[in-house]
């Protein structure tokens, strides 16, 4: 059974998540605190599988929690529990900066957490964080070997390629690792499904952006691919790319989750069988489950080429989509999270400008 330490302010929140928590077999509330100060006395004793971590709190909010813990070099798998408003969504993707995992969007109210799909999702995302790797990776890239590759790359391509990435938990941070060091002139565009609740891909996104030569957006319903962009999927809808004549827009639905989550990749792999690409390269990253999988098996099964890069095991903060993308034998390639970009920029080349 996996001990969980349980952090918030809020005597009835703890209470509703302490409930939720316990009453599945896999998981027990060993200890709770009232703000960061009582869960860094506690964290500088004892051990816990999880922290279940709240964001804003007297005394010592969670992203000064993590701080002092990074501080003093004590691990801990940190699970943030955090608001979708726009201050929340920006300090809960400083938290993920500073070592949380994972995080889960809390409700307003607490009787919106009797909800049966929240509690699917909070107990999910729960045994994802129990069950990552916390061990500190120092992820080096060499920017002059990825200018080399760069300019060799550009003699080689041939063909109309997209870039179709499937990530989840560890996922903003290890995409930190990729995206900005993906060129302006990539030639090909970038489609993105990161697991993540309803309010933050917007923030993430302008995150992304502004640390990345390439230039990386929320996609929006209806727009235009075009080289040398990032597409994020909106959270809370799935992603389709649709063929317009020549070219390729985006299209959301609202079909039931999928994998357990929406957006899910499948849908978004699947929609690129009858697109313009001469070639789909696929990214399977750090995640819980195997969304992804069923989607690329079922791309590569209609025809259309596809070249499928998966991250090797031991970088992923959870490696199950990656490991069941392997086991279906649909891998092309698997590498360390820092040669990622790498892998990209060589299969699809770069262009002279950026979009």
């Amino acid at each position: 059974m996996k001990k969980i330490l349980l952090v918030d302010d809020s005597a009835l929140m703890r209470r509703v998540l302490h409930d939720i928590i316990n009453s599945d077999g896999r998981f027990s509330v060993e200890d709770e605190a009232t703000n960061g100060a009582e869960a860094l006395v506690l964290l500088q004793t004892k051990n816990y599988d999880a922290v279940v971590l709240d964001v804003n709190m007297p005394k010592m909010n969670g992203i000064e929690l993590l701080k002092e813990l990074k501080a003093q070099g004590i691990k801990a798998r940190i699970m943030m529990a955090s608001t979708a408003t726009q201050e929340g969504s920006q300090i809960t993707l400083d938290c993920l900066e500073l070592g949380a995992l994972d995080f889960v969007h809390k409700p307003d109210w607490s009787y919106k957490c009797k909800d049966e799909s929240f509690q699917q999702g909070f107990l999910s995302t729960l045994e994802a964080v129990c069950n990552s790797n916390i061990q500190e990776k120092k992820v080096k890239v060499n920017t002059v070997k990825i200018v080399d590759i760069v300019k060799k790359s550009t003699q080689k391509v041939v063909g109309n390629r997209i870039v179709a990435i499937a990530v989840s938990t560890g996922g903003p941070k290890a995409l930190q690792s990729v995206i900005p060091f993906l060129p302006a002139g990539l030639d090909a565009p970038v489609v993105l499904v990161q697991h993540m609740p309803e309010g933050f891909t917007e923030s993430f996104a302008d995150r992304l952006n502004k640390i990345s030569e390439i230039k990386v957006v929320e996609g929006k319903e209806g727009e235009v691919l075009q080289k040398g962009c990032v597409y994020i999927a909106k959270a809370g809808l799935h992603l389709n790319l649709v063929k317009d004549r020549n070219a390729t827009k985006i299209h959301y639905t609202q079909e039931a989750y999928r994998e357990g989550v929406r957006p899910c990749a499948n849908y978004m792999y699947e929609s690129l069988s009858n697109s313009i690409y001469d070639e789909v390269v696929g990214v399977i990253m750090t995640g819980m489950g195997a969304d992804g999988t069923e989607g690329i098996k079922n791309l590569k099964g209609s025809g259309k080429p596809t070249y499928v890069i998966t991250q090797e095991g031991d970088s992923c903060v959870v490696n199950g989509m990656p490991r069941a993308c392997v086991k279906a034998g649909l891998s092309d390639a698997s590498v360390t999270l820092n040669q990622i970009a790498q892998e990209i920029i060589l299969r699809v080349g770069v262009k002279a400008d950026g979009c």
